[in-house]
């Protein structure tokens, strides 16, 4: 009987946010792919698991998907997750699960902790429809994402680093206007979380004086749509 991929979220921050299903979930598996193992060690050492662990990350997941599937196939369970989060939102986890879905294996992922999920609840931006962008182009790209992330009406999210957060903010600010609101939220769950509100320029300002620290979630509200045309108006008049 072939066994189970389970995709296992971690906290972003607070270990209270672990669930018991996770833990319990994470002690019953014949393996635990990891993002980094030294990383992971911390959590399942105070979790007390202790099972078998090996590295699955974006430089080695080519490798590595066929001969987990062979494994799940065969009959073991295995746990995939990363160091912080859902595996596969902004994380390694497609690939395998791509894999397994494709060979017939059993993929279930449990629910937990994500960082944009938090972040745009507490941004008093629009929830009923959102856009999420992950992590930007560092160079190649970057330009025309943003482009296309200003003229959306919907609420975009993006994740960034602090060393690129008033970077990106003065791009916003030069594609959609000093005046687009946005909410930046950092160290989500954290002791020193923080979410900053306002227009893109009052922001950048915020943190320009403040320097950045933390991983940072970006909430950019959409676009206005433009209200029709005086002309469209009197032709529909007529």
């Amino acid at each position: 009987m072939a066994g189970i991929l389970y995709i296992v979220p971690t906290p972003v921050g607070n270990l209270e946010d672990m669930t018991f299903r996770a833990v319990r979930v994470l002690k019953e598996a014949d393996l635990i792919l990891a993002e980094d193992t030294r990383t992971s060690s911390v959590l399942l050492k105070h979790f007390e698991i202790e099972n078998k662990m090996m590295s699955h990350h974006k430089f080695n997941e080519h490798q590595t998907c066929d001969s987990v599937v062979s494994r799940i196939k065969s009959g073991e369970n295995v746990a995939l997750i990363s160091d912080a989060g859902t595996p596969g939102i902004s994380d390694p986890g497609f690939m395998l699960s791509r894999a397994c879905a494709e060979a017939g294996v059993e993929v279930e992922c449990l629910p937990g902790a994500t960082a944009f999920v938090p972040a745009i609840v507490d941004s008093g931006l629009p929830t009923d429809r959102f856009c999420f962008e992950g992590f930007l182009p560092q160079k190649k790209g970057r330009q025309t994402r943003m482009k296309e992330i200003v003229e959306e009406e919907r609420t975009s999210i993006i994740y960034e680093s602090p060393y690129r957060v008033v970077k990106t903010l003065a791009q916003i600010e030069e594609l959609a206007g000093p005046d687009r609101v946005v909410s930046v939220s950092r160290e989500i769950s954290k002791k020193f979380e923080q979410t900053v509100r306002g227009t893109v320029s009052e922001v950048k300002a915020h943190f320009e004086a403040n320097e950045p620290k933390g991983e940072f979630v970006i909430v950019i509200s959409g676009k206005e749509k433009e209200k029709a045309s005086k002309k469209k108006y009197d032709d529909d008049e007529e």
